[in-house]
Formats: structure tokens, C-alpha cells, sequence
């Protein structure tokens, strides 16, 4: 159950930074906070990654809910015990992947406000999946010999 309360920690801190944000910021409104590297810029993103694929919403919201499927089916039938690098990992990704569902459904697009000025503007959630997927490929790169 370690990897739920991840999975629940990332999607509740996700919602409250964007609720904060939501609360500070109109749309498109930026604040810097360490100039010019970094920025709080609140955009609405109604495509995937990077905003690319504008209008999938159905598409996104079946997608995020395959993938959670897919995550409870493994975990369930684990026959032994998850390390903490993959339960960690799937926490991150799961707690992710919720906190976006959340804005999809709710709000019919994702609450974006990260701003570096050289990537597209993100979220805590955006990071907890890319996060969590990088550290799974790291333990499946890992392991893949034995």
C-alpha cells in the first residue's frame, strides 16, 4: 500500500499547488521568482505533453484511466513484494497521472504553471510522471539481465 500513499500524497500536492496558484495568478499571468530563470505562469492545457494534440480530451481521460488500471493490475498481482525503487516509481507515476485526470475531468483541461522559459510550462504532476518513469526505466535497465 506504500505505492497508493504516494500515489496520494503526489495527487493532493498537486491539486493544492494548483488551487494556490489558481487562486494568485489570472490565466497567463507570470511572477517571476528567481528572474529570468524561473517563473509561475498559469496556463490551461487542454492537449497532452507540451500541449501538443490540443482537443483529445476523451482520448486522455481514457488513456489516464487504462493506465491506473494498469498500475493496480500489476502491483495486485506482484507475487512478491515491489522494492521501493519500482513502488516508488509507480507512486510517482500513478499520483501523476491522478492529479491531471482530476484537472481533465473537473476543469476539461490541465492547470500548467512551472515555467523555466526553456521548456513548455508544467506541473507538479507533469514531474511526479516524468519522474517516476525515468526512475522505472532505470530499475527495468537495471534488471533486465536477471
Amino acid at each position: 500500500m506504500f505505492i497508493f500513499a504516494i500515489a496520494a500524497a503526489v495527487a493532493v500536492i498537486d491539486q493544492a499547488s494548483k488551487f494556490i496558484v489558481g487562486r494568485h495568478l489570472q490565466l497567463y499571468q507570470s511572477i517571476p521568482v528567481f528572474k529570468p530563470f524561473f517563473h509561475l505562469t498559469l496556463v490551461h492545457n487542454r492537449g497532452a505533453a507540451f500541449g501538443m494534440f490540443k482537443g483529445g480530451g476523451f482520448f486522455f481521460i481514457l488513456t489516464a484511466c487504462l493506465a491506473l488500471i494498469a498500475v493496480s493490475i500489476y502491483v495486485k498481482n506482484r507475487k512478491k513484494r515491489l522494492t521501493p525503487l519500482p513502488a516508488v516509481s509507480l507512486g510517482l507515476v500513478a499520483g501523476g497521472t491522478v492529479g491531471n485526470l482530476i484537472d481533465r475531468l473537473f476543469l476539461g483541461h490541465v492547470v500548467d504553471f512551472l515555467d523555466f522559459r526553456i521548456w513548455p510550462v508544467f506541473n507538479i504532476a507533469d514531474t511526479a510522471i516524468t519522474c517516476g518513469m525515468v526512475l522505472l526505466f532505470i530499475y527495468f535497465m537495471k534488471n533486465s539481465g536477471s
